[in-house]
């Protein structure tokens, strides 16, 4: 699996994902074998120069998928993003199988701290803490795109949900990412940055999370981990990937571009444009990584109704 999403998109991650390698088994096991998991899912990276200012389609069906995927086996998901990046991520939810708690912050990072302590009063809290193309504030305290521009102001530190800090954090944290300034890329040593990634010296994150996940498309972390859960969870398998296919990734991502006016900024021909594109990559070739994960497992499982009954 990670082979088929760690693959070179736009520039060479061979040595991120090298650096990486064994997180993402860890990361499913963590949510398989929880007895009660609650899933949190963090997205959404604003772009100020699009047009219009919209958050990049990366990141937004990843989340969709994660939510669709354990929402469908019993387990709870909230959705956690910032006021800019609010209409596309709510666009994605409104079109998911099943409903899932969404929580908007400002950017300021007093709205991030009162979230965390809401979240972490709530009768069943967070168990896992998942960030998706998520941007990370960087070793000067600011959040930069990978040109290096400051979107500090556009962007609320929901880095404080991932770091310990003063907190006691109850839950385990997941960051998926592909460019070295994303959330859970503080893992990442800061000379394989500087020397990989360009502007790494400014732009490189350094917020870790306990996994880690390195992929050529942010999303594509997403779908591995939905299907290395699956792969240690077989009685689970068919109802967590009931939803893992081309027709839900073309709504998803409609619904990104159609209704939440997401845009690809990574495009040369048209930068901050809508398009049904992540990436650069066309909606085809995110379908054919879908299949090509699908195809790591066995084609028929028993079948659980839900999460809790695999525990009866």
């Amino acid at each position: 699996m990670q082979d088929i999403v760690g693959r070179t998109v736009r520039r060479d991650i061979s040595r991120l994902a090298a650096f990486a390698d064994g997180n993402l088994e860890a990361a499913a096991r963590s949510i398989a074998e929880h007895p009660r998991p609650h899933i949190g899912v963090v997205c959404g990276f604003f772009v100020r120069h699009a047009e219009p200012p919209s958050p990049e389609t990366d990141g937004l069906n990843g989340m969709g998928h994660l939510a669709a995927a354990f929402t469908e086996v019993g387990v709870p998901v909230t959705v956690i993003t910032d006021a800019p990046c609010a209409k596309a991520v709510w666009a994605v939810t409104r079109v998911l199988p099943h409903p899932v708690n969404l929580e908007i912050v400002d950017v300021s990072a007093s709205s991030v701290r009162r979230l965390r302590g809401q979240l972490e009063a709530h009768d069943h809290p967070l168990t896992h803490l998942v960030a998706i193309e998520r941007c990370s504030l960087a070793a000067d305290g600011r959040a930069h795109r990978e040109h290096g521009w400051d979107i500090s102001k556009d962007t609320a530190p929901l880095d404080y949900l991932f770091e310990d800090g003063n907190w006691h954090r109850s839950w385990t944290t997941i960051g998926a990412g592909d460019g070295g300034n994303e959330i859970g890329m503080g893992n990442l040593p800061k000379d394989i940055i500087e020397a990989d990634i360009p502007h790494g010296s400014l732009v490189a994150a350094r917020t870790g999370a306990d996994h880690l996940l390195v992929s050529g498309v942010a999303n594509w972390g997403a779908y591995a981990l939905v299907t290395a859960v699956a792969a240690l969870r077989p009685e689970l398998a068919s109802r967590l990937l009931a939803h893992f296919d081309g027709a839900t990734e073309k709504m998803m991502l409609d619904a990104a571009v159609a209704v939440g006016q997401a845009v690809d900024d990574s495009r040369a021909d048209r930068p901050g444009q809508l398009q049904m594109t992540i990436d650069r990559l066309p909606l085809e070739d995110h379908v054919a990584v879908l299949e090509a994960l699908r195809a790591t497992l066995p084609q028929t499982s028993p079948t659980v109704r839900s999460w809790a009954d695999s525990y009866a």
